[in-house]
């Protein structure tokens, strides 16, 4: 236990010290980041707004605008959606003809569709996809079109478990609830910890599933992956977690997406603390990802540090 604690002092120092060398310059408001791009446009959407989901978009990643000039631009407000508050953690498909958006509202998890990536987006049937609380559902759609929903469970701490969607992607298939994984290795216990934020990409062959670990309000929130030959696992834990932690010594990096940039380069998009001492509101920057010759997935040190205009 001392020495967990001695070296969490040590890196909290060597972060205060290489971000003072390397001062923030990102000022987008918005955590649980997600970027979705179509016709060369980005849209990143978060958790941030009191009332709803926000979007903004930009063309480059580096220079972004909320849509026609509002301030923080609602895709989703809460009038279409279930719940009140705490309206966290979005992602957006284009799947058909329509787009869909899972996020949470009051620690539930809920899906809303429109026509457009900027919204409006409407819940169909104003209720959360299961009764149970669970926050931070992410789609993947494996390659035999089987659509899955990874999903944070609320069971004694935060688990990830998985389920099948019915056709429509709105609806969970009942029975096809399965544990994954939860806090296990030593990184991940640094602090109250939780293993939350799933995300699944497939590379020759292998799942990958990405996600982060310990409280959002510690320095030491970071991102780790799992391996495994099958959506439902058995997952195994890289040795070499976390690949992604005080990155650039920022503090509280974690809770990512993965996306493909117009140029087909493999990005990272995850949130970090305001400033040290300061954990809201939390920024966005975007790195860049890949996969080493032996399968490792591996996230470079350098990062885009976005700026949202005035």
């Amino acid at each position: 236990m001392k020495k967990a604690i001695s070296i969490f002092f040590a890196v909290i120092m060597a972060s205060a010290t290489i971000a003072a060398q390397n001062p923030r310059s990102s000022n987008i408001p918005l955590a649980d980041p997600f970027i979705y791009c179509e016709d060369g446009v980005y849209y990143l959407y978060g958790t941030g707004a009191a009332d709803g989901i926000a979007v903004c978009t930009s063309t480059d990643l580096m220079q972004w605008q909320w849509p026609e000039g509002k301030q923080m631009y609602l895709a989703l407000s809460k009038d279409d959606s279930y719940g009140e508050k705490w309206f966290w953690a979005p992602e957006v498909y284009h799947i058909g003809d329509l787009y869909y958006m899972y996020y949470s509202a009051e620690e539930h998890f809920c899906v809303a569709t429109a026509t457009s990536p900027l919204g409006p987006f409407v819940q169909q049937e104003k209720a959360p996809m299961r009764e149970k609380k669970g926050i931070d559902n992410s789609l993947f759609i494996d390659d035999d079109g089987t659509p899955y929903l990874l999903f944070v469970n609320f069971n004694d701490g935060n688990e990830i478990w998985i389920a099948e969607l019915e056709k429509d992607l709105l609806h969970l298939k009942p029975g096809t609830e399965q544990f994954l994984l939860r806090m296990s290795q030593e990184w991940e216990k640094v602090w109250p910890s939780v293993n939350e934020g799933p995300f699944i990409v497939k590379h020759r062959g292998t799942y990958y599933l990405t996600y982060s670990a310990n409280s959002y309000e510690s320095p030491m929130y970071g991102v780790g992956y799992a391996t495994a030959s099958s959506v439902r696992g058995p997952w195994t834990k890289y040795s070499g977690n976390p690949v992604l932690q005080l990155a650039g010594g920022f503090d509280g990096t974690g809770h990512h997406a993965l996306f493909v940039d117009n140029q087909g380069q493999r990005r990272i998009v995850f949130h970090s603390h305001n400033r040290p001492g300061r954990i809201q509101p939390r920024v966005i920057h975007i790195g860049s990802y890949g996969f080493t010759p032996d399968g490792r997935l591996e996230v470079d040190d350098v990062f885009i540090n976005p700026e949202l205009a005035q």
